[in-house]
Formats: C-alpha cells, structure tokens, sequence
C-alpha cells in the first residue's frame, strides 16, 4: 500500500475551501491545506501498518491457566468514512487466554493501529476481534466501543450527549452469560 498523498491532499482542500467561497489566500487560511495534510498522516496512518504485528511477541502461558484478561478504558479516535468527520471513544478489550498473552500496551496499539483508518465503529469494532482472535488464538474474545461521532453530534440531529455502543464477541465470551459478566466489570469498575 502506497502513502498519504499529501500534495493531493493540499490541492483537494484548498479547491474545498474555494469551493465554499473563501478566499485561499487570506493569511488564516494558507497554511491550511498542509495543516490538513499533516492531520490526515496522523488520521490515516493505520492504513501503512497491519494490526497482527503488534501481537508478533506474545509469549507462552508455560503451564499456567490464565482467566480473563482486560484492559479497559482505551482512548481511541478514528474519522467517520461517510462524512469524514472524527468520532472518538474508548475501547474495552478481553480475551480469555488458550496458550499465549501479550502485553497489554499490544491490546491499545491494535485499537489505534485499526482506528487509524476511514472508519464505521461497526466494522472497527469487529476488527479490533478478528485481529485478536487470528493473532492470540484465545479461547475467546470480547470488544466494546462506546464512542460519541461528530456527524451526529456537531451535524443533522446535532445530539451532542449521544454516544454509540458496539459489541463484538467470539469463542466463550460469546456465551451471553460469560459476556453479561464482563459487561458488568467494564461499567462499574473491579475494586
């Protein structure tokens, strides 16, 4: 996959901003095709990169049972495909270990690897468990997004309070009582 094109991306906002009917040589607003440019690198930047890799190093149980492992509260932001406009959120991840773990800083890296692409926090949030499902092989696995979107927040409906939950689940966190329990640990906390 080739990079972020980002003369493409200048040219392409400054005919939006033509577009519009501003005026693209006004000293507010000339710097700010390349300031798009650098935005959509960062935005976009999940594209260069496959999630798998970030779970290359998991290391062997040797023995040991391992019950649920999960990592909560995930801040992520991705940009909405349909409007591009960002949405952001946090990502609640678990799975159930059969032979290997990973570090726990590997769960976040592939939120943000699979975020840093144009987005629908449906498919992203299947993504987010498909990738941890083929890369740690668990016994099962669970993923919840809550996120709040711009297009529906700053836009149309303008819900400003709303956000959107999605769920995705695998293997024996797909069982509805082992998933209400980890439902359970994610909105009031452990201790």
């Amino acid at each position: 996959m080739t990079g972020i094109d980002r003369l493409r991306i200048e040219a392409a906002v400054a005919e939006i901003l033509a577009a519009i009917g501003e005026d693209t040589s006004r000293p507010g607003l000339q710097s700010t095709p390349s300031r798009v440019a650098d935005a959509y690198e960062e935005f976009f930047a999940g594209l260069q990169v496959d999630p798998l890799t970030h779970l290359d190093d998991a290391v062997p149980l040797e023995g040991h049972d391992a019950e649920t492992v999960l990592l909560r509260d995930i801040a992520f932001r991705s940009i909405c495909e349909h409007h591009l406009l960002p949405f952001l959120g946090v990502a609640h991840v678990a799975y159930l270990p059969k032979d290997h773990v990973v570090g726990l800083g590997r769960l976040a890296r592939v939120v943000e690897t699979l975020a840093a692409r144009p987005q629908m926090q449906e498919r992203l949030t299947e993504e987010i468990a498909d990738t941890l499902e083929a890369g740690l092989d668990p016994r099962g696995v669970l993923v919840i997004l809550d996120a709040s979107h711009s297009c529906v927040s700053a836009r149309g409906t303008r819900q400003t309070e709303s956000t959107t939950v999605t769920i995705a689940s695998r293997g024996e966190l797909a069982d509805p009582a082992a998933r209400a329990e980890l439902i359970t640990l994610v909105g009031r906390g452990v201790g």
